[in-house]
């Protein structure tokens, strides 16, 4: 599992640009002015060999009383919760403030791994200005430049230090060949749990429901016609007394990581509900990811005809991107739909790892072009001439030719649909890659 770093402060001392530079993205928007970040924001990080998850939040206010500030402070504490390290990022050119004390002294009770981080330092003598940081009683100040990318390699090596991860390369590898790692994700109260309890016959997950379950994700062995599964349930599973609001029992960080360690997913979506934005937010996620993906309608049971229509038209509304998915229609509680799951499962699986034949895939592509060739983009026409591939889980196919810059969006999904059609590849995000040849007298 990558490790998870939270990002935490007042207002306006830097936070997104941290995370923009962490994440080397432009995700996070940044101004010049307070208050623009409330909600929390993921991205994933790399330094050397081991990746991170970083949570971008809002400014913190840890005695807010109502208003935005207190949901703010609402989600700072569940990011917190969520990271393995806290990074405490202050204003090395303003100073120490009130809110910084009320900060460290939350963070301190805590106890958790915590690394200060003075923002904004360029130009400055290190040293003299950074001394009365000293007072929040977190131990040595890093002074960094978000901005500039100063002390940013030196901050994550101080961040993971606690962490004592291995090096990937010599990490083993736990996972037994021929299991189908298969995530069950979705929103809240969706069913996620009920439905595995159900596959299994028995409460499997409610005994899990402790203190300190929180950081790995549950995992159950399964076996079904032969074939053995590992059930992974991505529901935050915390003490009630540690859940802030209803719709934080969903851990993020815990999903994103079962995501990325699985083979399969099945995103649940709650038929009572429709389609929601973190649904979308989730399914977003596993086609970056590139996993296999099967779509399941859970509490089915549970609405009229006007609904179901109602559901499947927001399906088809804001989750056109998964139309290579196959989708159920189920019931967890009444055991509805469940038995043709497992197929679609098998064969995402199978098509996320499908091996193709480069004569095959080459003469798939001549065809493809032969009956609609690629539009001309000015003088030129692309020429589109052989095809490989280049990776699988997900298919990866690389084609060569000339002046492919100029073959466009609509083509490319005319050409993934030609070959999803002959490999059968239901199921699974596929990826087009385009290299021209290059010239080799354009220099003569």
């Amino acid at each position: 599992m990558k490790p998870v770093l939270a990002l935490v402060g007042r207002p306006n001392v830097g936070k997104s640009t941290l995370f923009n530079r962490l994440t080397k993205s432009r995700d996070a928007i940044v101004a010049d002015f307070s208050g623009l970040t409330r909600d929390r924001h993921y991205g994933n990080g790399k330094q050397g060999k081991h990746e991170y998850i970083v949570i971008d939040t809002g400014g913190f206010e840890p005695d807010a009383a109502s208003g935005i500030f207190k949901e703010m402070a609402k989600q700072t504490r569940q990011a917190v919760a969520e990271a393995d390290v806290v990074i405490f990022v202050v204003d090395a050119r303003d100073g120490i403030s009130a809110q910084d004390h009320e900060i460290a002294k939350y963070l301190r009770r805590l106890g958790k791994p915590c690394v200060l981080a003075a923002n904004k330092s360029e130009g400055m003598a290190a040293g003299a200005q950074l001394v009365e940081f000293f007072e929040l009683g977190l131990g040595e100040v890093h002074a960094v430049s978000a901005a500039h990318g100063q002390g940013i390699h030196s901050l994550v090596e101080l961040a993971l230090e606690p962490l004592h991860l291995e090096d990937p390369d010599e990490t083993l590898e736990t996972h037994e060949p021929g299991v189908i790692k298969l995530a069950v994700a979705g929103r809240p109260n969706v069913g996620k749990s009920t439905l595995i309890n159900t596959w299994l016959g028995e409460e499997r997950l409610v005994a899990f429901d402790l203190p300190g379950t929180t950081r790995d994700a549950i995992s159950v062995p399964f076996e079904r016609n032969g074939q053995k599964f590992e059930l992974i349930d991505t529901a935050g599973l915390r003490r009630r007394g540690k859940v802030f609001e209803a719709i934080e029992k969903f851990s993020v960080v815990k999903t994103l990581q079962a995501i990325e360690s699985s083979n399969v997913v099945l995103l649940l979506i709650d038929a009572t509900q429709g389609v929601t934005d973190q649904d979308a937010h989730i399914a977003g996620y596993i086609l970056e990811n590139g996993r296999a993906v099967v779509l399941a309608v859970n509490k089915w049971d549970a609405v009229d005809e006007y609904q179901r229509e109602l559901v499947k038209r927001s399906i088809e509304t804001r989750l056109p991107f998964l139309k290579f998915a196959t989708m159920h229609l189920i019931s967890a509680t009444k055991r509805q739909g469940l038995g043709p799951l497992w197929a679609s499962v098998t064969q995402a699986f199978k098509a996320a790892n499908c091996k193709m034949s480069t004569p095959i895939l080459t003469r798939l592509l001549l065809e493809a072009v032969q009956f609609q060739s690629p539009k001309r983009s000015g003088m030129f026409r692309p020429k589109l001439r052989y095809a490989h591939q280049g990776g699988m889980n997900p298919p990866v196919i690389i084609i060569h030719g000339n002046s492919l810059e100029h073959v466009t969006a609509a083509y490319k999904r005319y050409l993934e649909g030609r070959f999803r059609k002959e490999f059968d590849l239901v199921g699974t995000p596929m990826r087009i890659e385009l290299k021209t040849s290059s010239n080799p007298f354009s220099d003569k």
